[in-house]
Protein backbone atom coordinates (compact mmCIF):
# COMPACT_ATOMS: atom_id res chain seq x y z
CA UNK A 1 0.00 0.00 0.00
CA UNK A 2 1.61 3.41 -1.01
CA UNK A 3 1.81 5.75 2.17
CA UNK A 4 2.98 9.57 2.61
CA UNK A 5 4.47 10.59 5.50
CA UNK A 6 4.47 14.82 5.97
CA UNK A 7 6.24 16.77 8.40
CA UNK A 8 5.55 20.38 9.21
CA UNK A 9 5.14 22.71 11.41
CA UNK A 10 1.81 25.37 11.46
CA UNK A 11 1.37 28.86 12.72
CA UNK A 12 -1.49 27.56 14.73
CA UNK A 13 -3.06 23.97 14.86
CA UNK A 14 -6.75 24.81 15.28
CA UNK A 15 -6.49 27.32 11.86
CA UNK A 16 -4.54 24.34 10.44
CA UNK A 17 -7.34 21.93 11.49
CA UNK A 18 -9.88 24.02 10.20
CA UNK A 19 -8.40 24.21 6.61
CA UNK A 20 -7.60 20.61 6.79
CA UNK A 21 -10.73 18.81 7.71
CA UNK A 22 -11.93 21.28 4.50
CA UNK A 23 -9.95 20.09 2.75
CA UNK A 24 -10.69 15.87 3.23
CA UNK A 25 -13.29 15.80 0.11
CA UNK A 26 -10.67 16.74 -1.99
CA UNK A 27 -7.75 14.08 -0.63
CA UNK A 28 -10.51 11.42 -1.19
CA UNK A 29 -11.49 12.63 -4.79
CA UNK A 30 -7.29 12.49 -5.20
CA UNK A 31 -6.13 9.28 -3.92
CA UNK A 32 -6.26 9.61 0.26
CA UNK A 33 -7.88 6.39 1.39
CA UNK A 34 -6.98 7.10 5.59
CA UNK A 35 -4.63 9.28 7.75
CA UNK A 36 -3.93 9.40 10.92
CA UNK A 37 -2.79 13.12 12.34
CA UNK A 38 -0.03 13.02 14.69
CA UNK A 39 1.93 16.08 16.69
CA UNK A 40 5.45 15.95 18.60
CA UNK A 41 5.62 15.41 22.32
CA UNK A 42 6.97 18.84 23.16
CA UNK A 43 5.29 21.26 20.21
CA UNK A 44 1.53 21.23 19.00
CA UNK A 45 2.36 23.17 16.48
CA UNK A 46 4.66 20.42 14.50
CA UNK A 47 2.44 18.31 12.60
CA UNK A 48 3.04 14.88 11.50
CA UNK A 49 0.77 13.62 8.37
CA UNK A 50 0.69 9.89 7.50
CA UNK A 51 -1.98 8.67 5.12
CA UNK A 52 -2.33 5.43 2.71
CA UNK A 53 -2.97 6.36 -1.07
CA UNK A 54 -4.54 4.76 -3.90
CA UNK A 55 -0.74 5.09 -5.25
CA UNK A 56 2.21 7.11 -5.04
CA UNK A 57 1.44 9.08 -8.18
CA UNK A 58 -1.65 10.30 -7.25
CA UNK A 59 -0.24 11.66 -4.19
CA UNK A 60 2.33 13.22 -5.91
CA UNK A 61 0.15 14.84 -8.43
CA UNK A 62 -2.11 16.30 -5.50
CA UNK A 63 0.84 17.18 -2.95
CA UNK A 64 2.62 19.05 -5.89
CA UNK A 65 -0.47 20.75 -7.24
CA UNK A 66 -0.31 24.40 -7.03
CA UNK A 67 -4.17 24.32 -5.97
CA UNK A 68 -2.59 22.64 -2.77
CA UNK A 69 0.31 24.96 -2.28
CA UNK A 70 -2.24 27.84 -1.87
CA UNK A 71 -3.78 25.70 0.68
CA UNK A 72 -1.10 24.97 2.61
CA UNK A 73 -0.48 28.76 2.57
CA UNK A 74 -4.07 29.51 3.95
CA UNK A 75 -3.05 26.77 6.84
CA UNK A 76 0.06 28.22 7.59
CA UNK A 77 2.19 25.52 6.75
CA UNK A 78 5.76 26.12 7.24
CA UNK A 79 8.32 24.14 4.90
CA UNK A 80 6.95 20.53 4.63
CA UNK A 81 8.71 17.49 4.09
CA UNK A 82 7.27 14.92 1.71
CA UNK A 83 8.26 11.17 2.44
CA UNK A 84 6.49 8.67 -0.15
CA UNK A 85 6.28 4.78 1.40
CA UNK A 86 5.44 1.54 0.37
CA UNK A 87 4.15 -0.96 2.91
CA UNK A 88 5.61 -3.74 3.04
CA UNK A 89 4.12 -4.95 6.17
CA UNK A 90 1.35 -4.26 8.78
CA UNK A 91 0.42 -5.92 12.30
CA UNK A 92 -0.63 -5.67 16.00
CA UNK A 93 0.65 -7.30 18.72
Amino acid sequence: MPCVLIIHEVADYPAWKKVFDAAGGIRKEAGERSYQVLKYETDANKIVHFSAWTSISDAKTFFESPRLEKIRQEAGVKAPEFIYLDLIESGTL
